[in-house]
């Protein structure tokens, strides 16, 4: 067990928001974290082929994973404390939750037969989530934290699903006076339909986590040669029983359209009241909280490991998930210190 303090826990933090980390460029900062857990106590500390940084504490045959993410939205806002809130990309989504991860297990008094597996997963922030399908099929845990933001006395159950689809039409131009819809008209009414369909399935429905919601990722048109082009992305947020291929053959292409399916990920939740859930629920109580639950619209690496290990599983992670992806992006060093204080309890009793 290291004698980690709150400045170094802090340090941790500052200096890895402080490395640039979007998806696909993630090596640098997942450089600085492997040698972090080299020099505070962990057994091994290493690259796997994914890229994704993993350290290890702990002999025993039961397997704790705690799987966060390294890679961050796109953009860098100037990294900088005010006071105790520190602010930089990452700082909440998701190297708050990760740097908390792997600050406990260099705490943590572990019980003989229990191993902690920490990682920083690439590509989270992406539609491929390479590092979470590669650390798919290295581990077998007895149970599962992913390191998402809920706050540091909220327990996330539960994310909704993904589809995203990619939409083009390619055609040739006519005249703006004329009656042929322009590319953009084109995608401006697959778009519709879109709307209208969700609509009508979200009649009734007053749940955020139950409504089928679709967005407009992108939408680009111009002119090849004498042709017009309109390429458009179409993502869902997908409730629990609604199936990402059902939603993709509801929007097939017409009128010379093409469009295909990326990033189908289902719902899933975790069971509200497993033991691990139990024991983030005492270690809030222990720092003076009261646990919450909550599930989130978006969706994690929880929805690729979820289903397959089978195992306990929870998100947790200090910081308001309300600054993910923003300018203002930044989290309270008390929160988090108090995040790491929950995390390391949790783990020596787990």
């Amino acid at each position: 067990m290291s004698l980690l303090s709150n400045g170094s826990a802090e340090k941790l933090l500052h200096d890895l928001v402080a490395i640039p980390s979007p998806s696909f460029a993630e090596t640098e900062a997942a450089a600085y974290l492997t040698a972090w857990m080299e020099r505070h106590g962990y057994d091994d500390a290493f690259f796997d082929e994914a890229g994704n940084a993993v350290g290890v504490i702990g002999s025993g045959a039961r397997q704790i994973v705690l799987l966060g993410h390294i890679d961050t939205f796109a953009g860098f806002p100037p990294v900088r404390l005010d006071g105790r809130r520190l602010f930089g990309r990452g700082a909440v989504d998701a190297k708050g939750p990760l740097c908390a991860f792997a600050a406990a297990g260099a705490r943590a008094k572990l019980a003989a037969d229990a191993q902690v597996i920490v990682i920083g997963a690439v590509e989270e922030e992406a539609a491929t989530s390479h590092g979470a399908h590669y650390a798919l099929t290295q581990y077998q845990p007895a149970c599962c934290v992913i390191g998402e933001p809920s706050r540091w006395d909220r327990i996330t159950l539960g994310y909704k699903g993904r589809l995203l689809l990619d939409w083009r039409w390619e055609g040739g131009l006519a005249h703006s006076a004329g009656e042929a819809p322009s590319p953009a008209e084109r995608a401006l009414d697959y778009w519709q339909g879109i709307k209208t369909y969700c609509e009508e399935f979200n009649a009734g429905i007053g749940s955020l986590y139950a409504r089928l919601d679709p967005s407009v990722r992108d939408i680009n048109t111009w002119q090849e040669d004498v042709n017009g082009v309109a390429e458009m992305t179409v993502g869902f947020r997908l409730p629990p029983n609604v199936i990402p291929d059902d939603i993709r053959l509801q929007f097939p292409a017409s009128n010379g359209a093409t469009v295909s399916g990326r990033g189908a990920e289902c719902a899933f939740s975790g069971d509200k009241n497993s033991a691990l859930s139990r024991h983030f629920r005492r270690a809030i109580r222990a720092q003076g909280g009261v646990p919450r639950f909550v599930y989130k619209t978006g969706t994690s690496d929880m929805n690729i490991v979820g289903p397959r290990w089978g195992c306990p599983i929870v998100a947790y992670g200090p910081g308001d998930s309300a600054l993910d992806h923003t300018p203002d992006e930044h989290i309270h060093l008390d929160e988090y210190l108090r995040a790491i204080d929950v995390l390391t309890q949790a783990l020596e009793t787990v």
